[in-house]
């Protein structure tokens, strides 16, 4: 055991559990007799949490890889292309240069939000525990259960693996459906079909996302409508929903409908209907 500084308090520099289970353990014995004492404490398990956390660096290299191979599937080796039936390898070739900068965006959104994450559950540690130490009676408690206390403090912490792997997923997620609506967007799309993976096994779908596959949402302000071939059908314009990937860990996806045959019949205006014969008669 290290030799106490100056205050009584150990010069711990062990794991974020050992340093947790020693501040528990001196609260126990000597109870909220100064703010000194806490603070010291507090001191220490911030120190300890960020000691013991996987390296920033060594994160964000993680995330760079993720979405870079992201990237070089949907975006360099064309996967994305099987959502937009017509579209060439042309057209998604000429729109690189703005995947490539919601790449970067996506990267740098990442990586705030697991930086925001770690704060958060640093600062929410010391919370608890500052709450906690500060009402325990000087003198000590024989009142406390060491195993629940320290299972309180460890939560936050404890959970943090699992959410920055819940966020690059998610953020997997949101850079594949913004590359898909950038592309969407540059080579016309007139709808958007939505599909879920609600009925899969292990899949928490939400209702709202279930209940809208299979549905055709038109897409505001189209050429097709500005030329008054198109309306919107049952289910309305896709930008009065959420759009795919847009709510926390929605994996629902989207493919993109790019010619008036494609569509609907309800969607057809009578002057689309009239379009859509005279192609027809020319071809």
């Amino acid at each position: 055991m290290p030799p106490p500084n100056d205050l009584g308090f150990i010069r711990y520099e062990g794991s974020f559990y050992s340093v947790i289970t020693d501040a528990i353990n001196d609260l126990i014995a000597n109870g909220f007799d100064s703010f000194d004492r806490v603070e010291a404490w507090v001191s220490r398990i911030r120190a300890a949490a960020i000691r013991n956390m996987v390296p920033e660096a060594t994160l964000q290299r993680h995330l760079n890889e993720t979405m870079r191979s992201i990237y070089r599937a949907k975006v360099e080796r064309g996967g994305m292309l099987k959502f937009h039936p017509g579209v060439s390898r042309f057209t998604l070739d000429r729109v690189r240069p703005a995947l490539r900068s919601e790449l970067d965006r996506r990267i740098m959104a990442s990586a705030q939000l697991i930086k925001l994450n770690r704060s958060k559950a640093i600062e929410e540690t010391l919370q608890r525990f500052s709450g906690w130490a500060t009402s325990i009676p000087a003198g000590g408690s024989d009142a406390v259960d060491r195993s629940e206390t320290k299972t309180e403090m460890r939560k936050a912490l404890a959970s943090l693996p699992y959410r920055e792997r819940l966020v690059a997923t998610d953020q997997g997620h949101k850079f594949v459906a913004n590359l898909n609506n950038i592309l969407a967007t540059d080579a016309g799309a007139l709808a958007a079909k939505w599909h879920s993976h609600a009925g899969e096994a292990g899949y928490d779908a939400r209702k709202s996302h279930a209940e809208r596959a299979g549905k055709v949402y038109l897409i505001r302000g189209c050429w097709a409508q500005e030329r008054g071939f198109v309306k919107p059908g049952d289910a309305g314009y896709y930008d009065d929903v959420t759009a795919v990937g847009e709510e926390v860990n929605c994996r629902c996806w989207a493919t993109y409908i790019y010619a008036l045959r494609r569509l609907p019949a309800d969607m057809l205006t009578v002057r689309g209907a009239e379009e859509l014969e005279r192609v027809k008669v020319a071809a």
